[in-house]
């Protein structure tokens, strides 16, 4: 499904009938070939707005799957680059896919929950790609107190997110009604499996962060199209 060497419909319905820690164990050796991973496209041009090459002593990408972003971070950082992720699958595939990526910091990949994040005011740089869906909206504020934690004073968070889409776009309501069919999966079935769309969207997102000892500022014209012509925006959150 998707592609050749991605997963097949039955084994993402497994997936699915599993916790998300088992689920993405079983996606994790077939999850660059599915579009659940972020593009390099988007990636790239979001990570430009971090700076230039050895600008940033160390860096954090929460919930960092198989290492995307890393890939784009490692360049960035002249002392360490940390990924951190609930599945220690997706944190293998990570470790085999990032042996070549370019750079000399030093990569750390750590299991564990972005919600119990125990760093304090190590990390110049935070980003996430691809993740808030997995975080359940009365959790939002542990996730951005946690990153507010981890970032030395100054230090920024950048990340993709969007503005709501037109109700009048059918993506609107695909997604709206996958995330119904997913409340009542996670109702009927244990262990529960979070997934959701059209999360920690642009004006909450900007809020809650406000709320936390962030300045924000939100770049809609970082991203090539057409994630700019869909409403995609490049947050740089800034721990006062």
């Amino acid at each position: 499904m998707f592609h050749p060497k991605g997963p097949s419909l039955m084994e993402l319905l497994q997936q699915g009938l599993s916790s998300v820690e088992r689920g993405y164990d079983l996606l994790a050796p077939k999850f660059e070939y599915t579009p659940f991973r972020t593009p390099d496209a988007l990636l790239k041009a979001s990570l430009e707005v971090a700076g230039k090459p050895g600008s940033v002593g160390s860096a954090l990408d929460v919930c960092c799957g198989t290492g995307a972003a890393m890939r784009y971070l490692r360049p960035l950082c002249r002392e360490r680059v940390v990924g951190l992720d609930l599945s220690q699958g997706m944190l293998d595939e990570a470790g085999r896919l990032l042996a070549q990526a370019p750079g000399e910091a030093r990569v750390e990949l750590v299991r564990g929950d972005a919600l119990e994040m125990g760093w304090r005011e190590e990390f110049d740089l935070v980003t996430s790609y691809g993740a808030f869906g997995h975080v359940l909206e009365e959790d939002e504020p542990r996730l951005v107190a946690g990153i507010h934690r981890a970032l030395k004073p100054g230090g920024r968070f950048v990340f993709v997110t969007g503005e709501e889409p037109s109700r009048l776009r059918p993506g609107y309501w695909v997604a709206r009604a996958f995330n119904a069919a997913m409340r009542v999966r996670n109702a009927l079935w244990r262990p529960p499996f979070v997934m959701y769309y059209l999360t920690f969207l642009l004006p909450r997102a900007r809020e809650l962060l406000e709320t936390h000892g962030f300045t924000v500022d939100v770049r809609p014209e970082a991203l090539p199209e057409p994630y700019e012509r869909y409403g995609f925006r490049v947050v740089i959150a800034t721990r006062r």
